[in-house]
């Protein structure tokens, strides 16, 4: 596979003519007027060409959530995410029962990392819960919020065969600093879910903690007294997830993020649910029943229930909101994917990384997706 002509997304940030070549599904060669031979050959005259999307914490999509524990649901899940631009993503867990979450991490550990023709690669597992502070719980279900517990989750990871890549904990719960000590050899650890004031949070950050899950929701705000984990994130050179969906924060907190962060630490994500994809109604989450109204989920008590949108959206809408496209970019392909522990083969297009491309016009709308070195999906009228 040859792409041509591309206004190509560079590691640097920078943007800049040329073609890039790919050889059994990886980047093989970057350079102008490199000779397309007999591979497959796309025009990106006048476009974009950006690593495919990497998104770290979705739930789910098009009626299925990764909660269901099935090959089935991943696969729908995969299929929906690579039509929208996303070519790797990790399947993100809710509160659960520990017999449940169990489950899925058994059934998942044989589709991580497997490529399936069609499908978003499944990278690995992101545990969202259950060790989380009530107070802070949003969407997750109280009934099953437990204190950290390193057994439990050393149980479940190797349930899962090594595969979660990232864990949420709320550090001021008991035991919450000595559980990441320990969780932070195994997997990047997140703060999210939490009551948790700058002193403890700079702790967790010092302990071994590197994230933040979806910064200002689900933690106290920042407060020119009380900065929090927000204030401790920013301090302690922590990434820090954001989702862009016009619910979960207004515009102006986004581009507040992203200067107060910068470029090299902001992770977008989708933060999706079941809903995504589907129309307004009634969904599962969790073990809780969630409404969707327009673009926004909610559980029956108001709090906002995951998000109905995709990576791709998120990102389309923080330039919308004004900020840099190379910034949004960085934070939906090579930021997450470091801040996951899975940058060494995703993320940039980078020769030797897999040749996971996303060809889009100037008004950011896809053209081509190509994964794995080859075109999955042509978005341009025969």
């Amino acid at each position: 596979m040859t792409v041509k002509n591309g206004i190509l997304f560079c590691d640097n940030g920078e943007f800049r003519k040329s073609d890039i070549e790919s050889q059994n599904g990886v980047i093989s060669a970057i350079g102008e007027c490199l000779p397309a031979g007999e591979h497959e050959l796309v025009d990106a005259r006048d476009c974009y060409v950006i690593p495919g999307l990497v998104d770290i914490h979705t739930h789910g999509a098009v009626g299925a959530d990764f909660c269901d524990g099935t090959q089935e649901a991943i696969a729908k899940i995969a299929e929906f995410h690579l039509k929208n631009g996303v070519t790797s993503f990790l399947g993100t867990t809710m509160s659960l029962p520990y017999e449940q979450l169990l489950k899925i991490m058994k059934t998942s550990k044989q589709a991580v990392n497997t490529e399936y023709e069609n499908k978003a690669v499944l990278r690995g597992i992101h545990l969202e819960g259950p060790f989380f502070n009530r107070e802070k719980r949003g969407a997750q279900n109280a009934e099953y919020l437990i204190n950290p517990d390193f057994d439990i989750f050393l149980s479940l990871y190797e349930a899962s065969g090594g595969n979660i890549r990232l864990t949420a904990v709320a550090p001021e719960l008991d035991g919450g600093l000595e559980f990441i000590k320990f969780a932070s050899l195994y997997c990047k650890v997140s703060l999210g879910h939490s009551t948790a004031d700058y002193e403890t949070a700079c702790c967790a950050y010092l302990g071994g903690a590197t994230h933040a899950t979806h910064l200002f929701n689900g933690m106290n705000s920042l407060n020119h007294r009380e900065p929090g984990i927000i204030g401790a994130a920013y301090d302690c050179d922590s990434y820090a997830e954001v989702i862009a969906d016009g619910v979960h924060l207004h515009p102006s907190v986004v581009r507040a993020v992203f200067k107060l962060f910068g470029d090299d630490r902001v992770c977008l994500v989708s933060d999706s649910m079941r809903a995504c994809g589907l129309r307004n109604g009634s969904y599962n989450l969790g073990g809780q029943t969630v409404t969707v109204d327009g673009k926004a989920s909610r559980t029956a008590d108001g709090s906002l229930a995951g998000s109905v949108t995709t990576l791709f959206n998120c990102m389309r809408n923080a330039a919308e909101f004004g900020l840099p496209l190379s910034a949004v970019i960085k934070a939906s392909t090579i930021n997450p994917a470091k801040a996951a522990g899975i940058d060494k083969k995703i993320g940039s297009l980078t020769i030797g990384k897999r040749a996971d491309l996303l060809v889009l016009d100037k008004g950011l709308n896809l053209k081509f997706i190509i994964s794995g070195g080859e075109l999955i999906i042509s978005c341009v009228p025969e």
